[in-house]
C-alpha cells in the first residue's frame, strides 16, 4: 500500500542527517526559490479571492449587473476565480519543472549517495 513510486521504507537511508542538509547552499537556494515564487503568487491569489468576496458582499448591485442575457459581473468574476486556479498551477508547474526540478534531482542524488558537502554538492 501507499506509494510504491518511490519505493519501500527499506529502501530510505536511515542515517541521513537531514539537519544538516536543510543548513547546504543547495538546500537554501532550492527554498528560497520556491518561497520567491509561491509567496508573491499566493498573496496575490488571496487578494483576487478577498476582492471577490468584498465586491458580493458589499456591492451586490455591481455583481448584479447584466452582461448579456442572465449573465452578469459576479458570475463572471466567479467563472475568473476558477480559471485563475488552474492559470496558477499551469504556471507553477512549468516553473518548478524548468527551475526546480533538476536542482532537487542534483540533491537528492547526492543524499542517496552521501557525497553531500556544506553546498548541498559532491563532496
Amino acid at each position: 500500500m501507499g506509494n510504491d513510486a518511490r519505493g519501500s521504507e527499506a529502501d530510505v537511508t536511515p542515517d541521513v542527517d537531514f539537519a544538516a542538509i536543510q543548513t547546504t547552499e543547495r538546500f537554501q537556494t532550492l527554498r528560497r526559490r520556491h518561497r520567491s515564487f509561491v509567496f508573491p503568487v499566493l498573496a496575490l491569489a488571496l487578494l483576487w479571492y478577498l476582492a471577490y468576496v468584498l465586491l458580493a458582499g458589499y456591492a451586490p448591485e455591481f455583481m448584479a449587473t447584466p452582461v448579456f442575457g442572465r449573465v452578469n459581473i459576479g458570475l463572471l468574476i466567479g467563472l475568473a476565480q476558477v480559471a485563475t486556479t488552474f492559470i496558477i498551477t499551469m504556471v507553477y508547474a512549468r516553473w518548478a519543472n524548468n527551475r526546480q526540478d533538476a536542482v532537487a534531482e542534483r540533491l537528492r542524488l547526492h543524499i542517496e549517495e552521501g557525497t553531500v558537502d556544506n553546498q548541498g554538492g559532491a563532496a
